[in-house]
């Protein structure tokens, strides 16, 4: 359990966070260029990173995952399935129910994008190699890791 913050924590607290957010702000054109690039919208591309070509999932679980009405899961499911993307299949233990995967192009159009999403923004490179690493070990903390 997360300990109380102290006023000063709370402050640089909320200046870590404001300064993190600028940056993602900042890089957004970068991943904008990416997705324009690949024709994708940004729930095209939210799609695609909840699937995979072999665990289908189910549309009440990407509603679920995506915390959205199943009409809008199945909007986004349908934007993909369109292009060749993804495919529905029967559910392999409840022939009523549909699981969606990604087909082969899928899978590549997926690479491509987290390839692309992965690219470091050219701001890092700004930092000496020991600065990275400080930072790697900090956001690695932040999500979950030693």
């Amino acid at each position: 359990m997360a300990r109380p913050a102290t006023s000063e924590q709370a402050k640089l607290e909320a200046q870590a966070w404001r300064m993190f957010f600028d940056f993602f702000m900042r890089t957004r054109p970068q991943r904008d260029k990416l997705l324009a690039r690949l024709g994708l919208t940004p729930n095209d591309a939210r799609g695609l990173g909840e699937l995979d070509a072999t665990e289908g999932r189910t549309m009440r679980s990407l509603a679920d995952a995506w915390e959205c009405d199943a009409s809008n899961a199945t909007f986004i499911v349908d934007r993909l399935e369109s292009r060749g993307l993804v495919e529905r299949r029967p559910h392999p233990e409840d022939r009523r129910i549909r699981s969606v995967v990604l087909t082969a192009r899928g899978v590549r159009l997926k690479r491509q994008l987290l390839e692309g999403l992965y690219a470091p923004p050219e701001e890092l490179s700004r930092l000496k190699p020991s600065e990275l690493e400080v930072l790697t070990t900090l956001l690695a903390r932040m999500l979950g890791g030693p």
